[in-house]
Order: C-alpha cells, then structure tokens, then sequence
C-alpha cells in the first residue's frame, strides 16, 4: 500500500493524521510541504486544495482528517 501524507509541521489536524497512522500501524511518506515548493504544486495538482493535510492512499484522495474515509480507504478492522 502506498500512502502519502502532505503535510505542514504547525498543523494540528496533520499531527493528529501521523497519530492515527501509528496507531495502526500504518506506513507512509510524509512530505513537508512548508518545506518543498514542487510538492506544494504537487499536492495540488492532486487534491485541488492549498489546505493540508492531503492523504494519498493508493491514488485516493483525502483531504483533512476525515478518520472516516481513512479507515475505509486503509482498509482498517476494528
């Protein structure tokens, strides 16, 4: 699986993101976007949003913490 995390170090909902992913177990790319122009372009070009955090999971969009759409798209058990 890949996931992908675009992300900021000062947002909150990005932190609570990497939280739910360790939680289970889960492995992903992070990528600073305050830190990296071409993956600001990037994320956007994938998620037509400037707002982070943007979960890649497999090509699947997510934008924001939506546990919701996370567990469905990782396909978590609980």
């Amino acid at each position: 699986m890949n996931v992908i995390l675009y992300k900021t170090s000062m947002c909150p909902w990005c932190h609570k993101t990497e939280e739910f992913f360790k939680k289970h177990k889960i492995k992903y790319k992070s990528i600073d976007v305050g830190k990296d122009m071409k993956a600001v372009r990037e994320m956007i070009e994938k998620s037509e949003q400037h707002g982070v955090p943007v979960i890649d999971v497999n090509g699947k969009i997510i934008v924001g913490f939506d546990e919701t759409a996370l567990v469905k798209a990782l396909k978590i058990r609980n």
